[in-house]
Formats: C-alpha cells, sequence, structure tokens
C-alpha cells in the first residue's frame, strides 16, 4: 500500500536486540496500516533484525556505541560516537520532520531521542521489560509518555509509566489464541528458544534433561530448539544419541507456527518470548538470563509464574534432573498443561501495538 510523501512520520528509534525490534516491528506494520510514514533508526547490528519490517519503512543506521563493551577504547570512544550520531540525528530531524519519536531502549536509540529532547519534538518510549533499561532511564523524565510492556514496571521515581504491553509481530498475531491440545497419547511437541543471547546454558542442559526423560516417552517427542551455531552439533548429537526426534538451529523462522503446535515450551523470558508465549498461550519453563541488566528477565517471568502459567529455573540452579522433573510432571497432567496454558493466555495483550499506537497519535497531536 502506497503512503503519501504529505502522511505524519513516525521515528522508531530501536536498539540492536530482537527483544527491542520485534515490538518495534509490530508498530511499525499498524503505523503503516494506518496511513504513517515509518522510519526505523538503529545501528549495524539492529539491521540484521530489520528484515522483516515491511518494505515502506525507511532505514536509517547511525552512529552510536556502548560505554559497556570494547574496554578502555571502547570507553573513550564512544561519547565521540554518540555525539556524532546526535548531530546527525538532528540534521536528518530538520530536513524531515518527524511528528513524533519512540525509542524502544537499546544504545542506538540515543542519538534519535536526544535530538527529539534538542528540537522539543513529541517524543515517547516503550520499555519491553519489568526493569527498565539504563538508556530508557535515561530519557524517561524527558518524554511525555512512557509505555510499559511488562507490569509493574521497575521506573525511575517521579515518572509514570502505562500499561501497554508488548506489541506482537503480524506472525504471532495470525496464530493468537490458538486452541491448546493437551498432551495425550502421540506426539509431543517441545520448543526451546533461548533468545538472541545467553542460550549457551539451554544447550548445556536441555538436551540432557529431556534425554532422561522415561523411555516410553522419548519416541514421542518432537523438539525443536533453538542452539547458536557453534553448539548446534553437540546439541543434534545429544539428541540423536538419545533416540529424539529434534530439529536444531540457530534461527527458527517459523517461531509463531512452532509455538502454536507446541505442548511445553523452555525459553529464557526475554519480553519479546514470554509476549509471544501468552499471546499464543502455552505453558512454559523459564530459565531467565542471569546477566541481564538488573536482573529483569526474573522479572518478567514472575508475572507468569505468579498466575501459574510458568516454572521458573533460575540459572544458578539449574540442573538437568530438576528440569527432567518438570517437563515429565507437565506432559503427563493434561490438566495441568491446559490449566498452564489458560493462565498464559489469560496474561496476553494481543492488542498491545493497537494500545502503543493511541499514545503515539496522542502526543503526536
Amino acid at each position: 500500500m502506497a503512503v503519501s510523501a504529505q502522511a505524519p512520520l513516525a521515528l522508531i528509534a530501536a536498539g540492536g536486540t530482537g527483544g527491542h525490534m520485534f515490538p518495534a516491528q509490530a508498530l511499525a506494520e499498524l503505523l503503516l496500516s494506518e496511513g504513517w510514514r515509518v522510519r526505523l533508526s538503529t545501528d549495524d547490528r539492529g539491521a540484521r533484525y530489520a528484515g522483516d519490517f515491511p518494505d515502506a519503512v525507511e532505514r536509517s543506521v547511525v552512529r552510536s556505541a556502548t560505554i559497556a563493551r570494547g574496554g578502555l577504547v571502547g570507553t573513550l570512544t564512544a561519547p565521540l560516537k554518540i555525539g556524532l550520531g546526535v548531530l546527525a540525528a538532528r540534521a536528518s530531524f530538520r530536513r524531515n520532520r518527524p511528528s513524533v519519536v519512540i525509542g524502544f531502549g537499546g544504545y542506538p536509540t540515543i542519538p534519535a531521542m536526544a535530538a527529539a529532547v534538542t528540537l522539543g519534538l513529541p517524543r515517547m518510549i516503550h520499555e519491553q521489560n519489568g526493569v527498565m533499561g539504563r538508556v530508557n532511564r535515561l530519557f524517561a523524565p524527558r518524554v511525555q509518555r512512557i509505555a510499559c510492556g511488562t507490569w509493574p514496571t521497575d521506573l525511575p521515581a517521579g515518572v509514570t509509566g502505562l500499561h501497554t504491553g508488548n506489541p506482537v509481530r503480524q506472525a504471532v498475531l495470525d496464530h493468537a489464541a490458538t486452541p491448546y491440545a493437551p498432551p495425550g497419547e502421540g506426539p509431543l511437541h517441545l520448543l526451546v528458544i533461548g533468545g538472541s543471547q545467553g542460550a549457551r546454558v539451554l544447550s548445556d542442559v536441555v538436551p540432557a534433561a529431556i534425554a532422561a526423560l522415561p523411555a516410553d516417552m522419548r519416541p514421542r517427542l518432537r523438539v525443536s530448539h533453538q542452539a547458536r551455531a557453534e553448539d548446534h552439533d553437540r546439541v543434534a548429537a545429544a539428541y540423536a544419541d538419545a533416540g529424539i526426534a529434534a530439529e536444531v538451529q540457530p534461527f527458527f523462522a517459523d517461531v509463531p507456527e512452532r509455538l502454536a503446535r507446541a505442548h511445553l515450551v523452555i525459553s529464557r523470558s526475554g519480553a519479546s518470548s514470554l509476549a509471544d508465549i501468552t499471546v499464543i498461550g502455552r505453558p512454559a519453563i523459564l530459565i531467565p538470563y542471569a546477566a541481564a541488566a538488573g536482573d529483569h528477565q526474573t522479572a518478567n517471568a514472575q508475572a507468569l509464574a505468579e498466575v501459574g502459567a510458568a516454572l521458573i529455573h533460575p540459572e544458578s540452579v539449574l540442573d538437568a534432573p530438576g528440569l527432567t522433573r518438570d517437563i515429565r510432571a507437565i506432559l503427563n497432567d493434561p490438566a495441568r498443561a491446559s490449566q498452564m496454558a489458560a493462565a498464559a493466555l489469560f496474561l496476553a495483550r494481543p492488542d498491545a501495538a493497537r494500545r502503543l499506537y493511541d499514545l503515539v497519535t496522542e502526543i503526536a497531536r
């Protein structure tokens, strides 16, 4: 669908992980459908996640950096790179003034958000996690609205957030609330997803846990395991040695379809992964990434655990026997599995993108 050159422009700034980029993509899809022009501002790493954004979204790769990585040289050069990125963003905004700037977090959002602040443009941020990230925390007092994907969210003193939920892509919405088929006598589908960071421990522990399931259960298992490329061979071999049918890939392009047919999901607790799990409605065992800033993945997982949609295995005490016990308990109890799926669906916010869009249009006026 062609978008008028006179249509309002929304500038979406998102960092270089799937957790930031997937909800940004969901909002971009809705904005375009409502007749907006959309430009994405990200860095080289984020651009790798932008392949599924609609073609109508303009891409702008900005100069940015993080002081958290790169050693001494990175720490010393980061302010210069960020400063140059801010100047470039200001110049771009003067040529083509956005009606609103929406930041989704991550260091690549700094240039666009800083330019919006200094030019007095309408601006807001969306925080996906239960603990606000460093960059969003920096800008929180300087924006008109703060949308929160996880509730409650740990916010800086003096600022107020609105619970919108985490937007999910159209591919996920296409499978929203797919009826859950409880585990029975037929094949048992397991989906193992680790997100874009920190998936090695899942490759270390999960195959061993699944391989230790009872002998009468293993032939019925159908495992989809997302593992890093460097872990692929050993993970695939572990399943093969146990006689378990498993597909092991570094990335599944069809995660929504695999979620829809899963009897159980074993996952990190990144905000986007949990949004997908709840919108489709599946029982889960969650393994929060221990190195996540502010331990935000544990905060994300807590809401699901509290309503009975998921079990949490902290990485610090994660072991194969404990994981085997819980996988077996869920797959052998259809009523419990069904209750967990219903509880996950109870937390779903399939209209999160629309809620976010309403805030965008509100401040853009």
